[in-house]
This record gives structure tokens, C-alpha cells and sequence, in this order.
């Protein structure tokens, strides 16, 4: 079944406010779409709706926090990474106040809300901040796992969440664990390395790959902060290439943060599919998804690319030319 990961967050923080009382929720008069509005049926002395005014709807967590509380806020990506950011850095991270922002519309498939909605930058201005924990979980099941150990974490986490409705990867047996990829495929050719939405389309490109006689290892990398340093590092030394799939600039997101692993520890081979330093446009997601190169074919290519690369650099270094 297909699920938004913005409707499974509204249904686990429902379900997160009935196990403990100190959790909060505040708004920026977005609650219908970025689905709070369900524990505020549930919860309505627990609810906050700031109103559009998304740096207040910091600090006011900040304080909320600050008394003891655990405050879950959000709003569209672009306006909680965006406009609140002086506020996250400042009255959340730089204290270490136990503050959640999940963060929905985020990437490419906000759609027809266009470039000016669509934020593909949120995750390299949030892994930048001190004390902040990245999570982009990739369906329903994985969003309620993550959602859970954000309440249960003693800190500042940013949790982006999409529109688009994505399919079922994991199932309710599912457990999320903090700073560890997921090894979804086993393979010995490459690595698919991705997050978010494109993590089932990178199941799918190893699908594909396998039938052409490849074979292609996925890993889904739920936290980009912190990383996963030992999984990619180990699919360098087993597969020799790597390729990152992210819904978001190649620009300080999961490429980023995967090549700043491996230029320390192994460098190898390395392709980024990605939005390439661009801004997006008003369209149907899936059709946007085609325009910018975040398709099945386009990780395909990737990966044929990168393998190639790995061929050519193994010849060279049999040469005795590296």
C-alpha cells in the first residue's frame, strides 16, 4: 500500500501523544496538510497553532523544551529549514533543547507549489548545525519507527517528510534503528546508496540491474546524521562503487555526506543522482522526477557508469599506471 510519509507522521504522532503526556504539537496554520491536525482532534489542550510565523514557532518550542516538555513542530520544509533556521541554530541546537521538527513537503514532489516551495536544500542547511540528528525515512512504516525514537531521543532532530504517497517497503515488524543503514539488496558489483522517496527506486534500478546479469547492493540510509560510516565503508571495500540517490541538491545532502566518508577512509568510484544545482518548477512529481534525472533509468545509468569506472580504474592499477 501507498502511504505519504507526512500522513504516517500525523498517525504515529497521534499515537505518540497517547504514551506521554509531555509531548506537545505546534503549528504554522499548515495542521491540515502536514496532518498535526489529527493529534490536535486527539490532544486539543496539547496542540499550538502559532499561526505563519515560523521563527516564533522556534522559540516558542525552544521554550516549551526548555520547561520540560517535548515539542513536536512543523510546517512545510522549505519554511521550517528556510525562515526558522537562525532560530534552529540558535534556541535549539546551540542549547541541545529536546526540540523534533518534522518537516513536510519537502523536495521535488511538493509538485505544482513550484521552485519556490520545493525544498532541496533543507537537509545540507540541517546536518550543517551542531547537535542536530537527520532522519528522511523512506515509507509509512519506517516514518512511525523514526517518529517513536525522536520522541524517545534527549535532543534536536529534523525529520523530513514528503507528499507524495510512496510504497510500502518495511512492515509493521520493522525496527528502526538510529545511525544504521539499511541493507535492503545484497550485491557485489556496486551499492545504491539512498534516502527518502528514492529509496524504492533504487530497489527497483537493482531489480532491473540484476535481470542485464548485475548484481547491486541497496542500502537505505535513514539517518544522513549521523551517518552511517562502518556500512559505507564496508560496501566501498566489497563493492567498489557507489552511487547516492537523493530527492535533494547533490549540493551538502546524502552525496555529501556519503563522499566525506569514503575521500577519509576508501576513496572509490562514485556517481550522484540528484538535483544538480538547480532550482525546481510547478508540474506533476512524477513528471518533475523525469525532468531533473531521479528516475529508475537514470539510477541504471548511474550505476553502468560507476561500474565502468571501477573496470577502468582496476586496468589502470593492474598497469602499474596508478
Amino acid at each position: 500500500m501507498a502511504k505519504a510519509t507526512r500522513e504516517a507522521y500525523g498517525e504515529a504522532l497521534e499515537k505518540m501523544g497517547g504514551l506521554c503526556s509531555n509531548i506537545v504539537v505546534l503549528d504554522a496554520d499548515l495542521s491540515k496538510s502536514t496532518k498535526t491536525c489529527i493529534f490536535a482532534k486527539s490532544y486539543p489542550e496539547r496542540f499550538f497553532n502559532v499561526g505563519i510565523a515560523e521563527q516564533n514557532l522556534a522559540g516558542v518550542a525552544a521554550g516549551l523544551a526548555a520547561a520540560g516538555k517535548i515539542p513536536f513542530i512543523s510546517t512545510f520544509a522549505m519554511f521550517a529549514s528556510g525562515r526558522a533556521y537562525e532560530q534552529i541554530r540558535n534556541s535549539i541546537c546551540y542549547p541541545k533543547l529536546n526540540v523534533k521538527i518534522a518537516a513536510t513537503h519537502a523536495g521535488l514532489t511538493v509538485g505544482e507549489d513550484g521552485a519556490s516551495h520545493q525544498s532541496i536544500e533543507d537537509i545540507s542547511l540541517m546536518r550543517s548545525i551542531p547537535n542536530m540528528t537527520v532522519l528522511v525515512p523512506a515509507d509509512g512504516n519506517e516514518t512511525c519507527q523514526a517518529i517513536q525514537f525522536a520522541a524517545e531521543y534527549d535532543g534536536p532532530v529534523y525529520i523530513r517528510l514528503g507528499r507524495m504517497a510512496v510504497p510500502d517497503l518495511f512492515t509493521e515488524e520493522y525496527r528502526f534503528e538510529h545511525g544504521k543503514a539499511v541493507c535492503l539488496v545484497e550485491g557485489t558489483d556496486a551499492t545504491i546508496a539512498a534516502t527518502g522517496i528514492m529509496v524504492h527506486i533504487a530497489k527497483e534500478a537493482a531489480e532491473k540491474l540484476q535481470a542485464e546479469g548485475f548484481s547491486i547492493r541497496v542500502l537505505n540510509i535513514h539517518t544522513i546524521k549521523p551517518i552511517d560510516k562502518d556500512a559505507i565503508v564496508k560496501a566501498a571495500e566489497q563493492t567498489g562503487a557507489i552511487v547516492t540517490c537523493e530527492e535533494h541538491s547533490i549540493i551538502g545532502g546524502l552525496s555529501s555526506a556519503v563522499a566525506e566518508v569514503l575521500v577519509e577512509n576508501l576513496p572509490v568510484p562514485m556517481e550522484r543522482v540528484g538535483v544538480r544545482d538547480t532550482f525546481g518548477e510547478s508540474g506533476i512529481p512524477k513528471e518533475l522526477l523525469k525532468k531533473y534525472g531521479l528516475t529508475v533509468d537514470d539510477v541504471v545509468l548511474a550505476v553502468k557508469k560507476v561500474i565502468a569506472r571501477k573496470h577502468r580504474l582496476r586496468s589502470y592499477e593492474k598497469k602499474g599506471e596508478l
